[in-house]
């Protein structure tokens, strides 16, 4: 607790212990004093109100002075003053007042308590800011504030360590704990010419960086900035409850004042007896029971706590509008690749070989050893085994048809189609979808690799995840060829998918999907966040995945996912539903709770106690179930 939470919490022992002690030794005590005993017990229980009360009337009091009367506070000052003006008037008891000013700073702690809380959780989630950082300058290690650090400086982390800034490694290798960045704990191995973001932790070697950001550019800034700043985009339930609690707060202090006058003057003019401190009564308990802190806390508290526990997950949501806007998702468009696929080329399989695959697969690699070119790195990889440049002799680069070289003194040619015609040796067409390298020896065909960009390990569990959630569209947009894509599409089991689209196409292809959404349902595009700007401005809701290198996709993006799993996007979608369901019931809760208490309490079938209820439980239960948001559902 703050200081502040813990004078409230004295007040509330004392003021407790005070109505207690009041309620033990009870009316008949104070009788032995005669008439000045009656006054001594007002005095001792105003003292107990003042004590429980005095700031809510300061605050009641300040709202009025500002011309913003109508809020919680002149509620409960209005009903409880009434109710102790009222038990003074008819010498009864004091103890219903006192108790709903006890109750409700019960209650306003407890909310804020739990509020405090959840803050903290999500700090502590996003601990991330650094402290400073080690700068090397002319042969000496400074400690520094961040700001001061320049782009193109050196700096040295330590294990244990926060990486400050962004780099790249020029010196060490380490492994760095990323789960305040991804959600995840899987550890992340680096070394000399990885790129680091900051905000990691370094857990086991030093590293020495060269900063490529300032700070105020860095991934942990704009992660502070982006969660900071959600709360500033509100949602529709949270634009409802403000205009909701403008007109609702003066119109039942209206329907209280009518409660108060108008029963008592139609029975004056019926001529029966008009019972003022019944209906005066009635209306002071109309009073608690319609304070809406249950709606006015909740509901801003559970989006808070939603777009907190997105962040656990590695998810950042810029706003509650878009949190809500997740939960009505109708269709989902994944860019391919490098959101689908991973973007790199692989080794998918050696079809056709005259010779051991492996065997074939050595010649091509040294073939290509002096290449940069993706696909050669591909094969170097899946040869696995380390090349002796020795076995190397002349390399010649046919160029736009691949390369020949003199392996083992025997001419090995690596390429396309064109190639092997040049070389003289027959090619064998490839039935896979994908790239085929052809592959000749002594100019005779010894077989092909293909190699295409393979789905990224998670991406049918996310396409399985969104049918479970009850997607009903599930697309894919590629630049690929058909025979590429339709193979990834079956793969992961998308069964609608467009194909050979250059940028412009892609922003088309989702207008056209836009026109054809239903009513209420929204469509969000899922990219890598690389050139796919235009689609995630366009679409209803753009999802940025593993885009935090990306300036351009979190500017354009409405949810940045910061890993590049595309399963995180079903996962946005889900704890977003469940937010929203969440708000939904502490809706549905309140304002049901209320209007049968309003309803009951004016025609005097619920006291001050449901009152109490109707109020500070009401609120109580509406806040616990919105921290429900942040706790992370089971899969």
């Amino acid at each position: 607790m703050n200081k502040k939470q813990k004078r409230v919490l004295a007040r509330i022992v004392i003021s407790a212990a005070l109505l207690l002690m009041l309620e033990i030794a009870g009316a008949g005590f104070f009788a032995r004093f005669g008439e000045g005993g009656r006054w001594l017990r007002l005095a001792l229980y105003l003292a107990d109100y003042i004590v429980i009360g005095g700031d809510i009337l300061r605050k009641a009091f300040r709202g009025i002075r500002k011309r913003q009367i109508f809020d919680e506070n002149f509620l409960m000052a209005v009903a409880t003053l009434g109710a102790m003006s009222l038990a003074v008037y008819e010498n009864g008891e004091y103890l219903e007042a006192i108790a709903v000013m006890l109750f409700y700073q019960i209650g306003e702690l407890f909310q804020s308590v739990a509020v405090g809380r959840s803050r903290r959780s999500i700090s502590e989630l996003m601990d991330i800011r650094p402290d400073y950082a080690n700068l090397e300058r002319d042969g000496a290690v400074e400690r520094v504030d961040p700001d001061e650090v320049e782009p193109g400086s050196i700096i040295v982390v330590r294990p244990g360590e926060k990486v400050p800034i962004d780099g790249v490694v020029i010196e060490g290798s380490s492994s760095l704990n990323t789960s305040a960045l991804t959600g995840e704990s899987l550890p992340r191995g680096v070394t000399v010419g990885d790129e680091v973001m900051s905000g990691c932790i370094n857990t086991s070697g030093l590293l020495r960086l060269r900063t490529t950001r300032a700070f105020g550019e860095s991934t942990a800034s704009k992660i502070l900035d982006l969660v900071e700043n959600a709360s500033s985009r509100k949602s529709r339930p949270e634009d409802f409850i403000s205009r909701f609690a403008r007109v609702y707060t003066p119109a039942v202090c209206a329907a209280a004042l009518l409660l108060a006058i108008l029963p008592p003057v139609i029975a004056l003019i019926s001529g029966g007896a008009p019972n003022w401190g019944v209906w005066l009564y009635r209306a002071l308990t109309f009073l608690v029971i319609s304070c809406p802190c249950a709606l006015v806390i909740s509901i801003p508290l559970g989006f808070f706590a939603g777009i907190g526990g997105a962040s656990r997950e590695g998810i950042l949501v810029k706003g509650s509008n878009y949190l809500e806007s997740l939960s009505k998702t109708g269709c989902v468009v994944f860019d391919k690749t490098g959101t689908l696929t991973a973007g790199e080329f692989e080794v998918r399989g050696v079809h056709h070989a005259a010779m051991e695959p492996e065997k074939l697969l050595e010649y091509a690699a040294l073939a290509e050893s002096a290449s940069s070119h993706p696909i050669s790195r591909s094969i170097r990889s899946a040869c696995g085994a380390e090349l002796d440049e020795k076995r190397l002799g002349a390399i010649r680069e046919e160029a736009g048809m691949g390369v020949v070289a003199e392996v083992d003194g025997r001419s090995v040619a690596v390429g396309n189609e064109r190639l092997m015609a040049a070389v003289g040796a027959e090619c064998i067409p490839c039935g896979g979808a994908g790239t085929a390298v052809h592959v000749a020896i002594d100019g005779k065909y010894a077989g092909h690799i293909l190699i295409a960009d393979a789905p990224k390990p998670t991406a049918r569990e996310a396409i399985a995840e969104l049918r479970r959630a009850g997607v009903e569209r599930i697309v894919m947009l590629t630049g690929a060829s058909s025979e590429v894509a339709e193979a990834v599409a079956e793969e992961l089991g998308i069964t609608e998918l467009r194909s050979e689209l250059l940028p412009s196409d892609k922003v088309a292809e989702v207008e056209r999907l836009l026109g054809e959404m239903p009513g209420g349902k929204k469509l969000v595009f899922v990219g890598d966040g690389i050139n796919d700007a235009p689609v995630l401005s366009r679409a209803d809701i753009g999802v940025a995945m593993g885009a935090l290198g990306s300036d351009a996709a979190i500017e354009a993006a409405d949810v940045v996912l910061m890993d590049d799993g595309p399963v995180k996007a079903a996962r946005a979608i889900r704890l977003s539903r469940r937010c929203l369901g969440i708000i939904d019931q502490n809706i549905v809760f309140a304002i049901g709770v209320k209007l049968i208490c309003l309803a009951l309490g004016a025609v005097g079938f619920v006291n001050m106690w449901v009152a109490i209820f109707a109020d500070v439980g009401v609120m109580i239960l509406a806040v616990l179930n919105s921290i429900r948001t942040l706790i992370r559902p089971r899969t």
